[in-house]
């Protein structure tokens, strides 16, 4: 490709949180030029990702991504968010790798460059027409981490800018364990004080990880923070975070939840009175698909008759919101919401119920933008093994899947735990 002016490539904004969009724009290329547009991360843990689109430029030598055609790719179509969307791990990388920010504190770094022609491969190799660098953050300027030291509850605590008080919301996520603090980083960002909560981890906690009374007091810390409005207090979790959530909300006596968000979770195995009990209920010799990764669907199948092999859903008493992937094959979340459904019906309180079904979605439905993973390593808190768990969803339908649900969720949120309106994250 021959010029005399130089392209020029601009992300707009440069510095943004993840869940905002950007304009990705190229500009001072010959008409009708064949271009890459390619995105390049490295993770923390040194692995390379990458998404690239194929794209024509127009009759003034220009190509946006968010109103152009890719041609092929990693994604095809008008997709403003492709490049992070569809990333994946460049060829060579270790297998059944998930990308997964642990320093909330420091920007998720991405270069976004523009090649001469279709490319498919060997990027690194080559030299770029432009490139430009954009940060996508967790956390907004003004929110306060802090590492929680006492009362035996281990997580960190995110406090939005701000004079206060806010609303507040437990954060929790599945049986992988460990301390996992994006998502809270997120909700602070959008105005709520959030715990992420530690939990399966014997590095770092002892048997208090284990009993049913470490969430409750999860849950008081949250609320009796000077920050917190303390009648506004909401439970998220994903996978056996959801059934934690979904168990505050029935069973406990010691706390009321405002509302509670549900992420591929479920109902079964009664009461949580003991998280290895629990983590125990899943065998080893499960199913494998043709590749030998692990489907834990079949688990939970058929769901049991027997209530005291389910929470006492009936028993709820606030909002809340299931969200599921209809190709989920890590649990059997449609199923199980089927079920919770029936039983809060039967109980008078399926008005309390907002059910989203996202169809070829699957188990890990993340903030927007995330790359999807139809499967990835796992380890397994009860015997130490390391297996290859198949999640489910399709790249496209399960990105789409995210971006919705998240508005959603934060709508949600909004909706029963703010009093007014939330304020505007700001980068």
């Amino acid at each position: 490709m021959s010029h005399t002016v130089p392209p020029v490539l601009s992300v707009v904004p440069s510095r943004a949180l993840v869940d905002e969009k950007f304009r990705v724009l190229v500009e001072n290329l010959p008409p009708g030029a064949p271009v890459t547009l390619h995105s390049l991360h490295q993770s923390e843990d040194k692995d390379y990702w990458e998404a690239y689109g194929h794209y024509i430029s127009d009759e003034r030598g220009a190509v946006s991504v968010a109103d152009d055609l890719s041609f092929g790719g990693t994604y095809t179509g008008k997709e403003a968010m492709g490049l992070l969307w569809s990333m994946r791990p460049v060829p060579g990388s270790r297998d059944a790798l998930r990308l997964r920010k642990s320093d909330v504190c420091t920007p998720l770094l991405v270069n976004i460059s523009v090649y001469s022609g279709h490319v498919t491969e060997g990027f690194r190799e080559q030299t770029p027409l432009a490139s430009s660098i954009t940060e996508r953050w967790y956390m907004a300027p003004g929110v306060q981490r802090i590492v929680l030291k006492d009362k035996g509850v281990g997580g960190t605590l995110f406090i939005p800018p701000g004079p206060g008080p806010f609303p507040g919301v437990l954060d929790m996520w599945g049986g992988g364990g460990g301390l996992v603090e994006y998502r809270a980083a997120l909700l602070a960002s959008h105005g709520y004080v959030s715990l992420a909560l530690q939990y399966l981890d014997p590095n770092a906690l002892k048997s208090a990880d284990l009993e049913y009374e470490y969430f409750e007091r999860a849950f008081n810390i949250v609320k009796e923070h000077p920050q917190v409005i303390p009648d506004r207090v909401g439970c998220l979790g994903l996978s056996l975070g959801a059934n934690i959530t979904m168990s505050l909300a029935a069973e406990s006596n010691v706390v009321k939840p405002r509302c509670g968000v549900c992420i591929g979770g479920g109902h079964l195995f009664g009461r949580l009175t003991n998280l290895k009990d629990w983590m125990n209920r899943i065998p080893e010799g499960l199913p494998v698909d043709e590749n030998n990764h692990e489907r834990w669907r079949s688990v939970c199948l058929p769901i049991p008759e027997d209530p005291s092999l389910k929470l006492e859903v009936g028993k709820i008493k606030c909002p809340m919101l299931l969200v599921n992937g209809l190709d989920d094959q890590n649990w059997a979340a449609v199923e199980c919401a089927d079920d919770i459904a029936k039983m809060m019906r039967a109980a008078g309180k399926e008005h309390l119920l907002t059910r989203l079904h996202y169809p070829d979605a699957g188990h890990l439905i993340e903030p927007p933008y995330s790359p999807h993973f139809r499967a990835s390593k796992f380890k397994k808190v009860t015997t130490k093994r390391i297996v290859i768990l198949l999640w489910g969803g399709q790249t496209k339908p399960h990105a789409d899947a995210q971006e919705d649900a998240w508005n959603k969720i934060l709508s949600f949120l909004q909706q029963h735990l703010y009093s007014n309106t939330t304020p505007k994250a700001r980068m």
